[in-house]
């Protein structure tokens, strides 16, 4: 098994001087980044999905064999609330695959008020071409059950679990 170490995003302030070398410009933190990790989330879909072109710039800015994880935009997430998935889960995949082989795992991190419904998550899963790595994760305890476990088993999705202090 291969394991990828990364970090959610790469344009941290503090990093500055740490991570990344005194005088680089902003615009070339990804490159130095991928020179010393093998994977980054991209965050920021999550509140505002970037452009195709923006994927396609990630990817060739990074080097073979990095790996990019895409957070789902909180429009299918958050306030979609996995319903009606074509669209959002259409627009984010035409985008995201601008990144080539480069694209790894889409995160569908869950809203906490977001109770278990496994057939909406397999409606949802079921949206995402065959070819698509998925990871999901849910922050409402109810999501803890051996259905959901099948429906991501069926679906090929993994299971994300942030461990939080209060859990």
């Amino acid at each position: 098994m291969t394991v990828f170490v990364g970090t959610s995003g790469w344009q941290y302030k503090d990093w500055r001087d740490v991570l990344y070398p005194p005088g680089l410009p902003v615009r070339l933190w990804l490159e130095e980044y991928a020179a010393r990790f093998a994977t980054v989330e991209i965050n920021n879909a999550f509140y505002r999905l970037p452009s195709r072109e923006t994927f396609v710039s990630w990817r060739e800015r990074t080097p073979p064999g990095f790996v990019i994880a895409v957070k789902a935009s909180r429009y299918l997430t958050h306030i979609k609330r996995l319903k009606d998935p074509e669209e959002p889960v259409e627009r984010l995949m035409s985008r995201a695959e601008g990144l080539g082989e480069r694209l790894g795992p889409v995160l569908l991190q869950l809203p906490p008020t977001l109770r278990a419904d496994p057939a909406l998550l397999d409606a949802c899963l079921r949206r995402f071409p065959a070819s698509a790595r998925i990871a999901v994760e849910p922050r409402h305890a109810s999501w803890w059950t051996p259905e959901v476990r099948g429906v991501l088993e069926a679906r090929g999705a993994a299971l994300c679990w942030a461990d939080v202090l209060a859990r």
